[in-house]
């Protein structure tokens, strides 16, 4: 028996304009219409879980329509439940609160613009922690270009920079300033360490790094006499350069200065006992590094550096020790720099140093100790640099020549097996004349010949169009036998100029350091490369 009452089907038919529906007939129909409406309802549910949903909407019911080739039911659009109301003084009877709309304010009414269909679009949220004005990310109101226009007296618009507000997290301010507090008051401390391992691999540093590099500018503006805090500066720098994870080529420009000044500042510290010249020497080294990881980006930079500690290094009226750490900073750079700005002025240095260096014309002993940590710094780098060229000189790896000569003046194939007396009496005339015949030397062929012949001294004859290409043939191999071998000589003869040339530069320049500083040259040499001069 079917759930569908036939009293249903009675009215659903007068509903459409069929009065004279017999009972039996709207009996026969009630189980067919339960049919057809459990199967849409099936599809409809069907559709609901497809969209991960658990109330089951009119849309579910005209997509169920759709795939059975149904007209859908028009009406019932909205996406949202249908709400049923309770008939009063009727406890089962539940009915939907149609309003009344006015067919005139339904025309009036202006068309709602088609919907989209659904894409994927993919944008920028933020580049380098800045987001970008695009229609797909929402407005912030602190992103501004940062200007206010005002007008002065005279009527001239003023633009007025407005200071920025830069958003960071609890946690990196939390972050910033214990690591802040650490490298102003503690140090020498472990927990110290512990934080410059974490600024050298922590990734998510980057929105903190123009807070650092402005952290560490102003602190070695205001704290040139106090040594542990440079110290700990740089050493602080030196672990954001090394953090793989942190583009830090922007803040470049204001970390620099900091650096160089740690590098040639006349003064670093203020007492005695402040070992000033062990932070030149780390400043030396950072230095060299940022120029050898970010040169590439910055085609000027090493040029600047250069020429900053160039002019510190020449300078006569910069003290001995900003002049230490100029020579550090160009002997760090490599040799190479140091063969071309530090060795050519050597000679008229030392003249100017060596006053500096004497107890008779100088009493000040820290000047005097000053100066003898010039020249040391000046006896190493011209050591390392000659080492340098020598060790260029000496493990230049030899040419792979073509030909190989052997004790007898002969040019023999070094890729080929000697070839035996026996095994030429066995090769072709062509072969034997082409092997032996160019070099001047007798052809083994002739002799045989001759060995074979009649007992009156003369060769047996051979037909003379066979001699003739055999001849020919000869000639031919010879021009260009003698062309390979004239232009491999032209060819060999260059490239021990060359040698020949880095030889004597190499040896002159050793010469030439030994008359300066005389046999402590000889410590940055190995004793068996020095055996090549004796």
């Amino acid at each position: 028996m079917s759930i569908v009452p036939k009293e249903t089907i009675e009215v659903i038919a007068q509903s459409i304009g069929v009065y004279n529906l017999s009972s039996d007939v709207a009996l026969a129909l009630a189980p067919d219409v339960e049919y057809r409406v459990r199967e849409i309802m099936q599809e409809a549910i069907k559709c609901m879980r497809h969209a991960h949903r658990t109330v089951l909407t009119a849309n579910d019911v005209d997509s169920a329509l759709n795939l059975r080739n149904v007209e859908p039911i028009y009406g019932f659009a909205s996406g949202d439940s249908l709400r049923f109301k309770r008939a009063s003084g009727l406890k089962d009877l539940y009915y939907i609160d149609d309003k009344d709309v006015e067919l005139r304010n339904v025309i009036e009414t202006p068309l709602p613009k088609a919907p989209l269909d659904t894409s994927v679009a993919v944008h920028w949220l933020a580049i380098e922690g800045v987001q970008p004005a695009i229609p797909e990310n929402a407005p912030v109101d602190a992103v501004s270009d940062g200007r206010r226009s005002e007008y002065r007296e005279d009527g001239i618009s003023v633009d007025i920079r407005l200071p920025v507000k830069h958003v960071l997290s609890k946690e990196l301010q939390l972050y910033f300033d214990k690591i802040r507090e650490l490298t102003v008051s503690r140090s020498n401390s472990t927990v110290f360490k512990q934080a410059l391992l974490s600024l050298a691999m922590d990734s998510g540093l980057h929105p903190l790094v123009p807070y650092f590099t402005y952290f560490i500018s102003e602190e070695v503006t205001r704290s040139l006499k106090n040594f542990s805090l440079l110290f700990a500066l740089m050493r602080v720098a030196r672990s954001l350069l090394r953090n793989p994870h942190i583009h830090i080529e922007p803040y470049l420009h204001q970390m620099m200065p900091s650096v160089i000044t740690c590098l040639v500042s006349k003064r670093l510290g203020n007492r005695f006992s402040d070992n000033h010249w062990d932070l030149r020497n780390f400043a030396a080294d950072l230095i060299a590094s940022i120029c050898t990881r970010f040169g590439h980006v910055y085609q000027n930079l090493q040029s600047r550096v250069t020429r900053t500690l160039l002019h510190a290094f020449l300078d006569p009226t910069k003290s001995l020790s900003q002049h230490y750490g100029a020579i550090q900073g160009l002997a760090a750079l490599g040799p190479s720099v140091v063969h071309l700005l530090i060795l050519p002025n050597l000679e008229l240095y030392l003249k100017f140093l060596e006053p500096e260096m004497l107890l008779e014309k100088q009493k000040n002993e820290m000047k005097r100790h000053e100066a003898w940590r010039v020249y040391g710094a000046l006896q190493c780098a011209a050591g390392l640099c000659a080492y340098d060229r020598l060790k260029t000189v000496l493990l230049r790896p030899p040419k792979q020549s073509r030909w190989e000569s052997n004790r007898k003046g002969m040019i023999v194939f070094p890729s080929k097996r000697k070839a035996s007396m026996d095994n030429l009496m066995l090769q072709p005339p062509v072969k034997k004349m082409a092997t032996l015949g160019p070099m001047g030397v007798m052809p083994v062929n002739s002799m045989a010949v001759n060995m074979q012949g009649p007992s009156g001294g003369f060769s047996t004859p051979v037909e003379g169009p066979r001699a003739g290409v055999s001849m020919l043939r000869h000639l031919q191999n010879e021009k260009m036998l003698r062309r390979e071998v004239s232009s491999q000589a032209l060819k060999t003869s260059t490239v021990l100029a060359q040698a020949w040339k880095e030889d004597a530069e190499g040896g002159h320049l050793l010469a030439s350091l030994y008359e300066l500083f005389g046999e402590s040259m000889f410590s940055f040499t190995r004793k068996s490369e020095l055996y090549f001069f004796l």
